[in-house]
């Protein structure tokens, strides 16, 4: 027999979670709005070959495939060792790739500098566990058509407007740049080819310290020259006085490292700094950070609070995933909220809801007069539910408040209902 749990690692939201959920949505929608961006919507389902044309990163190994129609068990058994035989479509991993798609099919409809929002689940093969979930839905704000440091700040303000706006004041954005850690990796020595895996390990130094990574990177045979230069540099201390200017970025770094990528970060810390009417912008530079998606070509971020030791989101350009599906490339930079860790953090005072209402009403009231009284309160901007008087009626207006109704007003048959009263709910 089936169970009647959802499939592992998704989950069933009851009311008032789905309510909840709701809520910091409209927010977060409301903010990106607010900056100009329009919102979108895409299949949930994508062409294989697009999902594994190897700019996802490791979220393709994740993806979930879709049996190609009309496959009968011996066709089954002649492609079982060809995924791309065997399937024809797959549920998207995340909003990134649709987004690309997208833009090239459309692009004709669109403005030069298309600002678009996209809020919908996305599915990943993951093995579940605490905060990890197969299903979950990404909050995406991309910016394609502008090449400029403008693109950058108008996300990064957007975002923490967002977070702003939802009581999480105090949030900063951790900021480098992949050009800048390719021209570093050169700098101390470590061959092209051994690169990418050199990035792997160098992600893991928040987890692993100096003495690990440098160990780490010494296990998986990178060039010794290139290992003890790296040691050495990490060695360093560099004053840390929290300036976002070309000086202070510089003395985080080697020699070698681009005067123009400085100066395009250095371009979007004075940008949000303005915009955000701060005497100090909140961007960090961290010339460790990684991210490891495989198509960021420029600057990469992730979204911090001090609340908490993990990122809220991220994100970074992508110039040259677009140009995959369209010939041409196309600059294209995109940041995304870990919704799911946002709810998660948010007070229950934080994601509540207001006007809505529980509507008691004793059996022997006639229809006409219940649904005249929950009109007016409709009317009135409140959302209603209808409650027969029970005999326990403190554990029904319990419930009630558990649900997020914030109120309740007592029906009995004959009553004037223009003279009903709204009286909270205990908290």
């Amino acid at each position: 027999m089936p169970t009647v749990n959802p499939p592992r690692g998704m989950r069933d939201f009851l009311p008032a979670d789905k309510a909840r959920r709701e809520r910091v949505l409209s927010v977060i929608r409301e903010r990106y709005r607010a900056h100009g961006f329009d919102e979108i919507e895409t299949p949930v389902m994508e062409e294989y070959g697009r999902l594994h044309a190897g700019i996802g990163g490791d979220n393709e190994k994740l993806a979930y495939n879709v049996l190609a129609r009309g496959l009968d068990a011996d066709g089954i058994r002649a492609a079982a060792d060809d995924p791309a035989a065997l399937t024809d479509l797959g549920l998207r991993y995340d909003l990134t790739v649709p987004l690309a798609r997208f833009y090239a099919s459309h692009r004709a409809e669109l403005p030069s500098v298309f600002r678009a929002i996209q809020i919908a689940p996305v599915w990943r093969a993951e093995r579940p566990q605490k905060g990890r979930y197969r299903q979950f839905v990404q909050c995406d704000i991309d910016i394609i058509g502008d090449a400029t440091a403008r693109a950058e700040a108008e996300l990064m303000t957007a975002s923490l407007d967002a977070l702003d706006a939802l009581g999480l004041t105090g949030g900063s954005v951790r900021i480098n740049d992949r050009r800048v850690l390719d021209a570093m990796l050169a700098a101390f020595g470590f061959a092209e080819s051994e690169r990418p895996g050199v990035l792997i390990t160098i992600d893991k130094l928040d987890k692993l310290g100096p003495v690990g990574v440098v160990a780490e990177l010494r296990e998986r045979g990178a060039s010794t020259e290139a290992a003890d230069a790296f040691a050495s540099f990490l060695q360093r201390s560099p004053e840390e006085d929290g300036r976002f200017d070309a000086e202070g970025i510089r003395a985080r770094l080697p020699e070698g490292v681009p005067d123009e990528v400085v100066a395009h970060l250095v371009g979007i810390g004075q940008a949000v700094r303005t915009a955000r009417g701060d005497a100090a912008a909140p961007l960090v530079f961290d010339p460790f950070l990684v991210r490891g998606m495989g198509y960021y070509t420029g600057t990469i971020f992730e979204l911090a609070h001090p609340s908490v030791s993990y990122s809220l989101g991220g994100g970074g350009r992508y110039d040259g995933m677009i140009g995959r599906f369209l010939g041409t490339d196309v600059p294209a930079v995109g940041f995304s909220l870990g919704f799911e860790r946002l709810v998660d953090l948010l007070t229950d005072d934080a994601a509540q809801g207001t006007g809505a209402v529980v509507l008691v009403h004793d059996r022997d009231v006639p229809l006409p007069e219940l649904l005249a009284a929950k009109a007016r309160l409709v009317a009135g901007g409140a959302r209603v539910r209808l409650e027969q008087r029970p005999k326990n009626v403190k554990a029904m207006l319990e419930r009630a408040a558990a649900d997020g109704y914030t109120g309740f007003v007592s029906l009995r048959a004959g009553e004037d209902v223009s003279s009903l009263e709204t009286r909270p709910l205990a908290p």
